[in-house]
Formats: C-alpha cells, sequence, structure tokens
C-alpha cells in the first residue's frame, strides 16, 4: 500500500464536506485519513504537489475494449489498465469483443484474474448472445456469478426483436441491466460515414440518422412493453436525444452515453479521407454534435465515454470503406472533453455509470476508502503521438486542442502518476 499526501489540491466532490476547498490530503492503507489545510510529511510518505492540481471521485469509463484475449497485438489487459490509470480512471467496464467473445463464466474469471492488482479496477460485461452473434442467448445468470456487471454485444445491435424482449425479461430476476446498441443493419447497409453532405461530396455511402433513431425507438418500446433496466450506449442523433428524453419523461428505467469523439469531432474531419475518424457510430454534423453537446448539459444523456476501440495497423491504415471503425480515446478523454464542457459536467458524467450500475463511488471525506482521480484543469496543449500510451496508435485526437490534463489515480492502495 502506497502512504501518500496530496499537496494543495482542490477537492471536486459535491458529495464532500470539502466541495470547492484547496486541501492537502492524507491517505493510508486505502482510507482517507485526514484532510486540513496543511499536512505534514512525515517519513515513508510520497508526496504530491502539482501546481494546480484538482481531485475529485475516481471516473469510470463505461465502454472500453482492449484485445487480450486473441487480440494482443493490440492492446493488453496489463498495459490497458496502466493506459487507463495513467488517463485518470479507477476503473473501466471492459467490452466482451476479445477472442474467444467474453460470453460465459470462464472468459468472465479469465479477465478478472489478469486484472488483478492493479490499480484501475477492471468490470467485465458480459455478451448478450452466445459469441456476440445475435442468435440464443449467452449464459447471462452464471457470467453474473461470476462478475459480469451487464450484458451487450459490442456495436452489434441485436435484429431479434424477441430475443431482445426476452433478455429484458430474464435479467430482471437476477437485477442485471441489458446494454442495447442501437442501429438497424439493413438501414445502415454498406454505410461509412453519417449521411449528408459530406458524404455526399466525398462520394461514402451515407448511415442515416434514422438507421439509429427506428432501432433505439424498438428498444424503447420493448423496454416499456418488459419494464427492467437498458441502457444505449453511444447515441449520436437527435433523435435519439428527443426519444430518450420522452421515455425518461414517462418514468421508464433508460439511461444512455454519448462517445468523447461525437461531442468533440464533426464529419468535417473526413474530408482528408483519415481512416482515424472512422467510428460507429459515425461522426455526425455540426448541429447534431451541439445538439448532443446540450443533451449532456441538460441531463437527457447520462453517461459519457471515450469509447476506448486499440486496432492495429492493419485493420486501420486502409481505404476508408475497408478500414475498421474506432478510435483510442482514455489518454485523451478528459482533456478533450474540457474543451466542450465545464469541468464539473465532466466529472459528473465521468462518474455516472457507479450510479447507473450501483457501484461504490465513496466520497472524499476522512475514513472514506481512497478512489480519487487527479487532474489539472488550466493547461493548453495539442494531442500528440507522444501522448498515446496504448499499444495501438489509432487516435482520431492527434492534432487536436486539449485543455487540462489527466495526471493519474489513487485507487487500490496504489498511486499512478502519468509522468
Amino acid at each position: 500500500m502506497t502512504q501518500v499526501i496530496l499537496k494543495q489540491a482542490k477537492i471536486i466532490d459535491p458529495s464532500s464536506p470539502y466541495h470547492n476547498k484547496v486541501m492537502d490530503i492524507k491517505i493510508e492503507n486505502d482510507t482517507i485519513t485526514q484532510i486540513e489545510k496543511e499536512i505534514a510529511a512525515p517519513s515513508g510518505f510520497e508526496v504530491v504537489n502539482i501546481s494546480n492540481l484538482h481531485v475529485s471521485k475516481g471516473w469510470m469509463d463505461s465502454s472500453v475494449s482492449f484485445g487480450e484475449p486473441g487480440y494482443e497485438e493490440r492492446e493488453t489487459i496489463e498495459n490497458g489498465l496502466k493506459v487507463a490509470a495513467k488517463s485518470g480512471f479507477t476503473a473501466i467496464a471492459l467490452q466482451p469483443n476479445s477472442n474467444p467473445t467474453i460470453d460465459n463464466q470462464a472468459q468472465v474469471r479469465f479477465v478478472l484474474d489478469r486484472a488483478k492488482n492493479h490499480a484501475t479496477t477492471l468490470y467485465p460485461i458480459g455478451a448478450l448472445t452466445k459469441g456476440s452473434e445475435g442468435t440464443d442467448l449467452a449464459e447471462l445468470f452464471d457470467m453474473k456469478n461470476a462478475g459480469a456487471i451487464a450484458f451487450g454485444d459490442y456495436k452489434k445491435a441485436l435484429q431479434n426483436a424477441n430475443l431482445q424482449k426476452i433478455a429484458l425479461q430474464y435479467v430482471q430476476d437476477f437485477d442485471a441491466m441489458v446494454i442495447a446498441f442501437s442501429q438497424d443493419s439493413t438501414l445502415k447497409g454498406i454505410g461509412i460515414a453519417n449521411e449528408g453532405a459530406v458524404s455526399t461530396k466525398l462520394g461514402m455511402k451515407g448511415i442515416p440518422a434514422l438507421a439509429e433513431e427506428l432501432q433505439v425507438a424498438r428498444n424503447l418500446f420493448l423496454l416499456e412493453y418488459t419494464g427492467g433496466k437498458l441502457h444505449i450506449p453511444t447515441i449520436s442523433t437527435q433523435g435519439s436525444i428527443k426519444l430518450i428524453k420522452d421515455a425518461k419523461a414517462k418514468g421508464i428505467q433508460i439511461t444512455c452515453s454519448v462517445a468523447v469523439h461525437n461531442l468533440v469531432l464533426n464529419e468535417e474531419v473526413l474530408m482528408g479521407f483519415d481512416t482515424r475518424y472512422k467510428v460507429s457510430p459515425p461522426l455526425r454534423d455540426e448541429a447534431t454534435r451541439k445538439a448532443l453537446v446540450e443533451a449532456v448539459l441538460d441531463g437527457t444523456i447520462d453517461c459519457i465515454t471515450s469509447d476506448h476501440n486499440p486496432l492495429d495497423i492493419e485493420h486501420k491504415k486502409l481505404e476508408f470503406d475497408l478500414a475498421k471503425d474506432g478510435t483510442i480515446g482514455l489518454e485523451s478523454a478528459f482533456s478533450a472533453l474540457l474543451t466542450v464542457l465545464p469541468m464539473e459536467v465532466v466529472i459528473e458524467k465521468l462518474n455516472a455509470i457507479k450510479r447507473v450500475l450501483n457501484l461504490e463511488n465513496p466520497t472524499i471525506a476522512t475514513n472514506n476508502q481512497a478512489a480519487i482521480s487527479l487532474f489539472t484543469t488550466t493547461d493548453n496543449w495539442t494531442f500528440g503521438k507522444e501522448n498515446i500510451l496504448s499499444k495501438s496508435k489509432n487516435s482520431a485526437f492527434l492534432g487536436q486542442k486539449m485543455k487540462g490534463r489527466a495526471i493519474g489515480i489513487y485507487n487500490n492502495g496504489q498511486l499512478i502518476i502519468n509522468s
């Protein structure tokens, strides 16, 4: 256990009696033992003294892919968790899109075992269907008992409405949540970019907003029929925002997230045919980007995710229509968000998935467990290759202006600093 004193840290935690105060924080054996204006550093303590240091409850990313097992060339669990820690995340939810797919209790236990003794806590998402193929439900109850926190097929919409209905009904027996990526595959077709002026100019096959909205509407109807809890990840259209807002007004238990890149970037970046910007759902127009930011501010969108998806160069540096969808995002998430949202909102939305999943989220107060993210807010800088910590380098944020920096975390008795 690392014994630490955080010097002159501004505490951003509305649930804490020290919210918005600049304090010294003493951490011993994974517990906050003292918070005072000034604390002398005893021998054996590591002192963190950084200009403009801020701390908050530890952030959690609701959608992270690593690759292991099967795609270790993209990212390993060990290095991925180190990247997450240095990017300010005390916890991540791991997507099941490995090889083999995380669709049974043995696979859940494997990734949990690989994540032991790391500063960042890993929570596995189990595949909703066997092999994420959309045909038969996976071993949901067994995976829940093994440690899976929710169930969904990464970037694959369940086209079978009856199977979606059965899943929503079944998981209520053990208080689990279904994650439903929403995109009608027949409407998407061979589309590779947002349907609009830019895709027309570039001669790219478009993906209409309707492809997402039709599936969102269907899934909300199913949820209203079955009851239970549903999370719709990475929404990207104005129609989806309205549908979810209306459903929440009805009292339906629906939550949703948006990806950092859909909040910060728009389809104009595709003009250079750079496949780093090929993501799913696609980057939309500027009016939609602004609408997504507003939906974060008004609470319609519950969570923000980096939607971190490492891909090796063989799958990314190709013609645009052949390249795989996805960007890494852990390293850039916090600083990119500060360019479009107030700092307090960013912190809240990076914490929100814990509330959605009923996970512990200890307040920054004495005698509480220390699960803390460390960051600054005033730095202005440009994200470059030297800032990429992941094995894969497919970042949509290279060359983007950034604000503030994720410094690291204290979690699970360990201090990790991005030096």
